[in-house]
């Protein structure tokens, strides 16, 4: 298979996207520097919040940037798309219709390795936004799976470890993990996607074990494969 090159637009958020392009590398099975994903990473911090605009707390449309830079990446010679953004995954259509280059629908894939761990009932932890365009409860769907969502008050939990924890520059305590856990474990599901990819910063700091999918993971591994690289065992 030809090699590709990756283009992953980033900025969404910042320390996730270079937390990706270690997972990538880290996760390629190669033994020199010539034997890794060649990457083009534009961490665009320009790009407006998701969550606000999907909420209606914002007007600033975050399609055309992801656009621009999809174009953008194209022209700089990536073959493939990767955003590591979970809500901008709501306008997946959109951005792919937009885009020269096809770009990896990451809640698809995170849905599908759900299924491969022959889940049937599954958490999901997002923003908001994420959980208010209902695409992980689609792409679940599809896969059979029964999608679950947690209380309101969980829910508040989850968005201030994103917005006021890991986007804030701060560490988020095992003690704070943990009551959000308990909530969710409360819920009788087989597996815990954390579907936004500051909870995967978050499982990377604190080791969350292997109830949780991580999305961020799953789409380092899909953009290794896609771009006809292997996994290191």
């Amino acid at each position: 298979m030809m090699k590709k090159t990756l283009g992953i637009i980033g900025g969404v958020g910042p320390l996730a996207t270079m937390f990706l392009g270690e997972a990538i590398v880290r996760l390629t099975k190669a033994s020199k520097d010539q034997e890794h994903v060649h990457t083009i990473i534009d961490n665009d911090t320009s790009i407006p919040d998701r969550t606000a605009f999907i909420l209606g707390k914002s007007k600033e449309n975050p399609v055309p940037y992801i656009i621009r830079d999809a174009k953008k990446l194209a022209a700089c010679g990536a073959d493939l798309i990767c955003i590591p953004c979970n809500t901008a995954h709501s306008f997946y259509d959109e951005i792919q219709q937009g885009s020269p280059v096809p770009v990896i629908h990451m809640i698809r894939e995170t849905a599908k390795r759900a299924k491969e761990l022959g889940a049937h009932k599954v958490a999901i932890l997002a923003t908001d936004g994420t959980i208010h365009s209902k695409v992980y409860q689609t792409a679940l769907m599809e896969e059979g799976i029964e999608p679950v969502i947690p209380d309101a008050q969980t829910q508040k939990m989850v968005m201030s470890v994103i917005y006021d924890g890991v986007k804030s520059g701060k560490d988020v305590s095992q003690e704070e993990w943990k009551k959000i856990e308990e909530s969710v474990f409360a819920l009788n599901c087989d597996r815990v996607i954390l579907g936004c990819t500051e909870l995967s910063v978050i499982n990377k700091n604190l080791g969350l074990g292997n109830q949780y999918i991580d999305s961020l993971i799953v789409l380092a591994e899909t953009s290794i494969i896609r771009c006809g690289y292997e996994i290191k065992e």
